[in-house]
């Protein structure tokens, strides 16, 4: 399963079952699991760990890195869970000092050409457009659907269930379960199809619709729209997430 062209240094650990095409280039210091597919011109460099039973196709760049002028050559690592899809040309540099590693979870779809910066944080069951492009220490929780073409600022926060509309750019947090696109990027609704095939109950559908009902359109600041959901809104793990997920941005939400 592995190829006389393809080059893996000595020290590199692989799983059992694992497929490597002709000039896919493996580091040492590099950890691959089990069942994983890497076809050709892939690069896996030091510090990279891969989980089980991910595909990675042409191209990729795993591990690389940071292009961050801080970085001084620590040790840190790219770690990818398992199950995940990578497609051509994705690049995925590991972590700087800030944080030493940067993290893929499982069961994700990275299409063509993205990008994915020093110490960010993807979550599972994510879905990431074609050349979207995350700087530094984003994080994106579960379920979160990106478009293709957007451009994300360092440190930005996308929470769980959210769809964000291609070609958008923005620097403020996009809280979970909404639509967010237009240029400049605003608030366009909740992710009520997103929702539904996730198996919300209609129920459950309006209270988060009624809690961003006060955010966004009830005319008040940030902590007295918060303290307003925190009264009229029946609470739920959802209803605190989102109200945690707020009070907690640094970059302020989008409006």
């Amino acid at each position: 399963m592995i190829s006389p062209l393809a080059y893996i240094h000595p020290e590199a650990k692989i799983g059992e079952n694992v497929e490597i095409a002709p000039f896919v280039f493996i580091d040492k210091n590099v950890i691959i699991g089990d069942n994983n597919k890497i076809m050709s011109n892939v690069s896996i460099l030091y510090g990279a760990r891969i989980g089980n039973g991910n595909t990675i196709f042409p191209g990729a760049v795993i591990s690389a890195i940071p292009q961050d002028l801080k970085y001084q050559g620590e040790e840190t690592t790219a770690e990818i869970g398992d199950n995940n899809l990578i497609r051509e040309n994705v690049t995925i540099n590991r972590g700087t000092a800030a944080k030493g590693k940067t993290i893929i979870g499982s069961d994700n779809l990275l299409m063509e050409g993205v990008h994915v910066a020093h110490d960010a944080t993807v979550g599972s069951n994510c879905i990431i457009g074609n050349s979207t492009k995350m700087a530094g220490e984003i994080v994106i929780d579960d379920n979160a659907i990106i478009s293709a073409s957007v451009l994300m600022h360092q440190f930005c926060h996308v929470g769980s269930y959210v769809m964000l509309q291609g070609g958008s750019r923005f620097s403020k947090d996009i809280p979970p379960y909404v639509i967010a696109g237009r240029d400049p990027i605003t608030y366009c609704g909740i992710n009520i199809i997103g929702l539904r095939r996730h198996g919300f109950s209609n129920e459950l559908i309006e209270a988060i619709h009624n809690a961003y009902r006060i955010i966004y359109q009830g005319g008040l600041n940030t902590s007295d729209a918060l303290a307003k959901v925190k009264e009229e809104i029946p609470s739920s793990p959802e209803i605190e997430y989102i109200i945690d997920f707020i009070e907690k941005s640094e970059r302020g939400i989008i409006r």
